[in-house]
Parts: C-alpha cells; sequence; structure tokens
C-alpha cells in the first residue's frame, strides 16, 4: 500500500462530477431512450463533449486544483460504463420492479416520476473484461494537460459490487452461470483488477472508486429490510470487504486507490440516506486496502467524526465539509475548526499528533455537483464559488500545500 505521505491526494480536492453545460444536458435528453454503450458513441455527443472537456480541465487548472479529471461529462449517471462493458453483462431498458431490493435506499429514489433506475444491467453469461470503456476517456483527459501533470490526473471508477446490492437476492446472475455469489464476485475481481491495471499502463496513477452502497450500510432503514428478507447485512457486508481487496489489492504500489462514501447524490440535490459511519468504520478503514477515503460530512445525516479514530496511520481522508447540493457558502472559519476537530479525533486513535494528524487530510465539497448528467440544485458560477472556497479552506490549514 502506498503511503500516508504521497501525493495525491492533494490539499484541495473534489469529487469528479462536474456541471455539464446546457447543451451537452440537452443532447443527453434527446438519447435518453438509448442503451449506455449506444449513446457513448453518438458523434455530435462526442463533440460536445470533446468540447466541454477541454474548458472544464481548463477551469480546475485555472482555480488551482491538481487531482483534474474530465468533469465525467461521458457519463449519464457517476459509475460511467464498466459492467456494461463486460463480456456477460446487458442492459435491460424496461426492468421489473420485482427484481430490486426496495429497501436499498437508492432504488426507491428511481421510481420518482420522470426517472429511469439509472442503467440497469445485469448478468446474463460468464463475466469477462474484454477492453476498458473507460480508457478512451482517460486517454483524451491525459492530452490536455503537460505531460508532468497526469500522474495527479484522477479517473473515477465504479464499485465492484455496484449491480449486486440492488438486486434481490438471487437475481444479480443466473443460478446456471454462477453457483454463488463467490463465484460471481471471483470474477467481477478479475475483471476490476485487469482494468486497473490497463488504466495503469496507460500512465493512470490516481483513481477513486465512487461507492454510496458502503454508506447505504450506515442506514437502519436498509439495515432494517435486509433482516425482513432474512439476509445478515454484517455477513454481505464481509462479502464486499473481500470484493473490495480481490480486486484492489494487486495494483501497482505507486496507484494511488480512493473510495468515496456518500448517502446519496440524485438529480436536483437529492439524497437518499442517513446514518453516521459508527458501524462500518472498522472494516472500512482497517480491513479494505485502500489508500484514502473520501467522506461526505456537511450535515448532520453524516453522523461525528468519532469514527475516525479507527483510521489507521497509515491512510489519508477527504474531509467533505463543504456541501455541493446548494449554493450557500460555509464559513471558512468554522469549516478550518471542523477540521481540527477531526484531526484531534484521528490523532488520538492512532496515537499521533494534531499536527501529524493533519499530513493525511484533505478537504473537498461532500459529493460531485452533477452525480446525475442533470446535475445539482445550484448553477456554474455556485460550483466554482465552491471550488473556490475549496481551496481557500485548503490554503488556510496548509498554505502552500497543492
Amino acid at each position: 500500500m502506498a503511503s500516508n505521505k504521497q501525493r495525491p491526494p492533494f490539499r484541495a480536492e473534489h469529487l469528479g462530477s462536474l456541471l455539464r453545460p446546457k447543451e451537452l444536458t440537452e443532447r443527453r435528453l434527446q438519447l435518453d431512450d438509448a442503451k449506455a454503450l449506444e449513446i457513448a458513441h453518438d458523434k455530435i455527443l462526442n463533440e460536445i463533449e470533446d468540447k466541454a472537456i477541454n474548458e472544464i480541465v481548463k477551469l480546475q487548472l485555472d482555480l488551482g486544483f491538481h487531482a483534474i479529471n474530465d468533469g465525467e461529462y461521458r457519463r449519464h449517471q457517476f459509475w460511467g460504463t464498466f459492467f456494461p462493458n463486460l463480456e456477460g453483462f446487458e442492459e435491460i431498458v424496461a426492468p421489473d420492479w420485482g427484481m430490486f431490493r426496495m429497501y436499498v435506499p437508492d432504488i426507491a429514489a428511481f421510481t420518482e416520476s420522470g426517472h429511469k433506475p439509472g442503467e440497469s444491467i445485469v448478468c446474463t453469461g460468464k463475466i469477462k473484461h474484454v477492453g476498458s470503456s473507460y480508457l478512451p476517456d482517460w486517454n483524451y483527459l491525459k492530452n490536455l494537460v503537460p505531460a508532468e501533470r497526469v500522474k495527479d490526473l484522477k479517473i473515477t471508477l465504479a464499485a465492484p459490487e455496484w449491480y449486486h446490492l440492488r438486486y434481490k437476492k438471487g437475481m444479480a446472475y443466473p443460478e446456471n452461470v454462477y453457483a454463488n455469489d463467490a463465484e460471481y464476485f471471483k470474477d467481477i475481481a478479475v475483471a476490476f483488477a485487469t482494468e486497473l491495471q490497463v488504466l495503469y499502463d496507460n500512465g493512470c496513477r490516481n483513481v477513486t472508486i465512487d461507492d454510496p452502497n458502503l454508506a447505504y450500510f450506515c442506514s437502519e432503514k436498509m439495515i432494517a429490510g435486509f433482516k425482513q428478507d432474512g439476509e445478515d447485512p454484517d455477513e454481505l457486508l464481509d462479502a464486499y470487504v473481500k470484493l473490495y481487496n480481490d480486486s484492489i489489492s494487486s495494483r501497482p504500489s505507486d496507484m494511488h486507490l480512493g473510495i468515496h462514501l456518500c448517502r446519496g447524490n440524485f438529480a436536483y440535490s437529492k439524497h437518499f440516506s442517513e446514518g453516521g459511519y459508527d458501524r462500518i468504520a472498522t472494516k472500512l478503514f482497517k480491513e479494505i486496502n485502500a489508500d484514502t477515503y473520501f467522506l461526505e460530512y456537511d450535515t448532520d445525516r453524516a453522523g461525528t467524526f468519532e469514527p475516525l479514530k479507527e483510521l489507521p496511520p497509515n491512510k489519508n481522508v477527504v474531509l467533505g465539509v463543504i456541501t455541493s447540493k446548494f449554493p450557500e457558502l460555509e464559513d471558512v472559519s468554522e469549516m478550518r475548526e471542523r477540521v481540527f476537530t477531526a484531526a484531534d479525533i484521528i490523532a488520538g486513535g492512532s496515537g499521533q499528533t494534531r499536527e501529524e494528524a493533519l499530513k493525511r487530510i484533505s478537504v473537498s465539497p461532500q459529493c460531485g455537483f452533477a452525480s446525475h448528467h442533470l446535475g445539482n440544485s445550484v448553477t456554474r458560477d455556485d460550483m466554482i464559488a465552491k471550488l473556490k472556497l475549496v481551496r481557500q479552506l485548503a490554503d488556510t490549514i496548509w498554505p502552500g500545500e497543492p
């Protein structure tokens, strides 16, 4: 695992998804009934995306960010096209709602009027990595910055268990293809590890897995739903921890890997769940072989900083103390004190001083600005003001550091 002295993470971070220009959103709405991979190859859309990405990369550079990405502008929703690009998966355009675990927090939100449940991808055969759908996006991005900045660039990835949690037991794959979760997870892990290696071989050194699913295990409502169905949620979480480690532990030592948890960030600033990190902190921080955790901490629904006492001394945390959901600007002095409070808790848990703990801390918005392509309830100017605030907050705590 990489040292906590590494960069990335940087002191000022953002999560990846940025507000789309109007023409990009409008083109995606025109393609709303197409399948994920069909949308990805639409020529008009691609031209709009290229122009928008060129502009958003320049904006990030101008604002003083280092972990620059493409704003996730080629994605309908934050998880992208990793799963539909694997052999053995197919998209269902009009899924039967009977296949879903309705107590998984985001599923209920996807049933609201005017929204589909994202891309519903199901396993139909043996899973195999047959080429990276992220690689063209990465190669385009890395050509927009000087060669010495490529190592800092970031790409966000779908979580390895993403399409498993949302489906009822036995509905994620055919029983004649995989006899159990362990067999299914084994092939997912091989595909995920292959994806990381392909990106690495093309110069990528900084990835973040976006995973609200892990935060959903903080939701007492979801936990109750599992128990009502006769399933053990802690046993499932253990299986996901193993899947994570099987997926990421073979990555090269100089490839930084972060995991971002939030409680939902659907169109127009909707969140899905609540609950502090307390019930998952030990497994999340101590058992998953990640380098950095990007954590939502903009409201009370994320709980207190107390679970951070479980953070091992060789790992980093990015505190999402600034909201991306609404335009009101936080007070820098108050946010600075919140960071110091977190640092004291981290220091106490690992036997460090506040100054030592601060070396392992960064700041960011709590989530992206457009996890869904329609975006949050903020304007472009609001987003820029928030990003400037993140940079300002970082500079008051770690002056002169990127």
